[in-house]
């Protein structure tokens, strides 16, 4: 039997935006210090010694997260363009309430139809999917047989996790996306996938 690839999915660790609610997109937005902790928790506990490479965003913050990740294994950090997070457009920097209050029903169309919405002078997900799944298979064939890391976004992973597990994209809100959250997902000859987990935190709790 061919041996299983797999990929090791995490989204980045908190940021100032994310705990005051702002929007941030492809907004460059560092770790916070409890972002920090949350990277280097991840790191210290991290579960996949047999990982062969670690890709991510090139957004600091997933950067960041993915090196917490490759400094423990001895590995670099390679950054994709394609893992970036969606370009929220004219909605970068402001709040759920400061959208809403200009932007409602574009507003309400990225939430209940995520695969037909795009930001104003921004992106959809539905072309962030295209993008990031069409890095993720390029990976997927380099890395047969391997495990490898990508450190992403809560957008650019719900959207991978829709195509692992071949749900519509308009369903991506049903799946969350915790800050450093890990999920697994194992892609195996023949094309058949399996998301062996998902939204795993338990490297945050303190015993």
């Amino acid at each position: 039997m061919n041996k299983v690839t797999r990929l090791i999915l995490v989204r980045h660790g908190q940021t100032v935006w994310n705990k005051l609610g702002k929007y941030q997109g492809q907004a460059d937005i560092e770790l916070s210090e409890i972002g920090m902790e949350q990277a280097e928790q991840l790191g210290k506990k991290f579960a996949y010694p047999e990982v062969k490479a670690v890709y991510a965003s090139p957004l600091k913050r997933a950067a960041a997260t993915g090196r917490a990740i490759a400094d423990v294994l001895g590995l670099e950090v390679v950054t994709c363009d394609e893992l970036k997070e969606i370009s929220f457009g004219d909605w970068e920097g402001l709040t759920y309430e400061e959208i809403n209050a200009t932007w409602s029903s574009v507003h309400d169309g990225l939430f209940n139809r995520p695969d037909i919405t795009a930001c104003p002078n921004g992106e959809g997900f539905f072309s962030v999917q295209e993008r990031a799944v069409g890095k993720l298979k390029q990976l997927v064939e380099k890395h047969k047989g391997e495990d490898f890391v990508i450190a992403a976004h809560g957008g650019v992973n719900r959207t991978l996790l829709c195509y692992a597990l071949d749900l519509p994209l308009r369903y991506m809100w049903n799946i969350r996306q915790d800050n450093t959250a890990v999920n697994v997902i194992s892609f195996y000859e023949g094309g058949r996938i399996t998301v062996d987990l998902m939204n795993d935190t338990h490297h945050l709790e303190k015993k």
